[in-house]
């Protein structure tokens, strides 16, 4: 019995240390006999901010409800990005999900967080410091996150890199003297 105390001790402990961000809440209705019947969706993107991210839709009669199943589906959808020196990207790259298109760049030192609203939640509970992010098409809350976490999947860092080509990391930037 200690051992399971001790486990769920431990995933609460990690459950504290995230930080969730509320996108987006919309409120949508049903026409029925006697009136309209409210219910509401929500948008939530949970961090670490240490490199470890997810986003999660949860819907409701209530916000509270709503937030908190979209809290939920956050946690089970997390993501690891490899990150540059703990504060930037390794590599400039490019996302789509239906209409939305996202184009994310590494930025120097001191340039902070340069994205739109939910690109920025995004960013601020993934731990980036520095990027530079710029979203094409769409507006729609829902696709400029998905796109941005379909440019997450193609994110790679230099030593995942040589370690599938069977190689060293000074060999991957043609540092190496042969």
């Amino acid at each position: 019995m200690a051992r399971v105390d001790k486990q769920d001790n431990q995933n609460n402990k990690e459950n504290t240390e995230l930080v969730d961000k509320l996108v987006g809440i919309n409120r949508v209705a049903k026409v029925v006999k006697g009136g309209r019947r409210f219910g509401f969706a929500a948008l939530v993107v949970v961090g670490d901010q240490r490199g470890k991210v997810g986003f999660g839709t949860g819907k409701a009669k209530e916000v509270p409800e709503a937030i908190k199943k979209a809290t939920d589906d956050a946690k089970k959808n997390m993501v690891k990005v490899p990150m540059k020196e703990g504060r930037t990207l390794h590599h400039d790259m490019k996302g789509h999900y239906g209409a939305g298109r996202v184009v994310l760049r590494s930025a120097p030192s001191g340039t902070g967080i340069i994205a739109g609203g939910p690109m920025r939640a995004v960013f601020e509970t993934l731990g980036v410091q520095d990027v530079v992010a710029k979203s094409i098409g769409t507006s729609n809350p829902h696709n400029m996150i998905k796109a941005t976490f379909d440019a997450f999947k193609i994110m790679s860092s230099p030593r995942n890199i040589a370690n599938k080509r069977g190689k060293k990391v000074a060999e991957i930037f043609g540092n190496a003297k042969n």
